[in-house]
């Protein structure tokens, strides 16, 4: 029997590339197994091994173990798109006008999404001397790393009420006093309770969050109102700078290929000349760039982490 995991890395894998997929089938005019060695046919079409291969890899948190199990799951899941695609052409579904569009935008997709990848690859990887510069810099994360025990508030307020939000905070003996102030005020507001690592919480607080007390709170502007932070408790638990090297490296090198990237294309549309029209007119938008990693430090780092002081 098939693990969850293993059954939901191949629905995954398919749902990630089907598009990319669609859109080569359609360019090639059918699926032939794209060459090689076949891994099923399928009527008269032929699924490749290089298929179910490219889709495997897809998979980034897949154990050693889990491939076998997750290809054939992958596999039988391209049989089934082989005999509904099949269909599709017994029924002429490609010359449907809302077909047609799927398939370019997803030619589109891919081919641009390749120059991407390709444009990226030319980042430098981090030296061993910039991997630490990053490891010293950052010792919230790192060598002074802690796990938070949380008290979170979520107020709905206006900006004009954040200064006396803050007050009342300060001005409380405890939690459970400012909860009866929100309430008296009848200002909208839910808790929660969370233990989060010092990589888990949001990139522009953990400085702040990493110089409080335990008993401390401090209120977060939101797009809703404010957040309030009550810091309840906290552990040491540091990650040294050989655990952490393998996650700064990546993250360092995604960033550089994220610039690397963003300087690309704001050159292209430099030179470009862009147009918008009808409803468009006088726009000016930017291609959105996909975010970096909030930290350098990932969830498995924890799990190497040394035990807790």
């Amino acid at each position: 029997m098939k693990s969850p995991s293993v059954r939901s890395s191949a629905r995954a894998a398919l749902a990630l590339t089907v598009t990319a997929a669609v859109a080569m089938l359609a360019g090639c005019g059918g699926n032939k197994g794209g060459g090689g060695e076949a891994a099923a046919r399928v009527n008269k079409d032929e699924i490749g091994v290089a298929q179910v291969n490219f889709l495997v890899a897809q998979q980034r948190n897949l154990r050693p173990d889990q491939t076998d199990a997750a290809a054939r799951q992958i596999l039988d899941r391209l049989v089934e798109q082989q005999l509904a695609l099949q269909k599709a052409g017994d029924l002429k579904l490609e010359s449907q006008p809302g077909v047609q569009l799927a398939l370019e935008l997803a030619r589109r997709e891919v081919l641009a999404r390749a120059y991407i990848e390709r444009t990226g690859e030319a980042a430098p990887k981090p030296t061993p001397e910039e991997i630490k510069q990053y490891y010293d810099q950052k010792p919230a994360l790192f060598s002074e790393r802690r796990i938070y025990n949380l008290q979170e508030i979520g107020i709905e307020a206006r900006p004009e009420q954040l200064p006396d939000l803050r007050e009342r905070l300060a001005a409380s003996k405890n939690t459970n006093e400012f909860v009866e102030y929100l309430k008296s005020a009848g200002l909208r507001f839910a808790g929660n309770q969370a233990v989060r690592a010092a990589e888990q919480l949001p990139f522009n607080t953990l400085d702040a969050i990493a110089k409080m007390k335990d008993g401390q709170a401090m209120v977060v502007p939101t797009p809703t109102g404010a957040q309030v932070v009550v810091l309840a408790s906290s552990r040491s638990q540091p990650v040294t700078e050989e655990q952490a090297r393998p996650s700064i490296e990546q993250y360092l090198l995604t960033e550089r290929r994220r610039k690397l990237v963003e300087d690309d294309m704001k050159a292209l549309r430099a030179a470009a000349k862009i147009e918008y029209l009808g409803k468009f007119a006088g726009s000016a938008g930017a291609a959105s760039m996909p975010a970096p990693p909030a930290s350098g430090l990932t969830s498995g780092d924890i799990n190497k982490g040394p035990a807790t002081k």
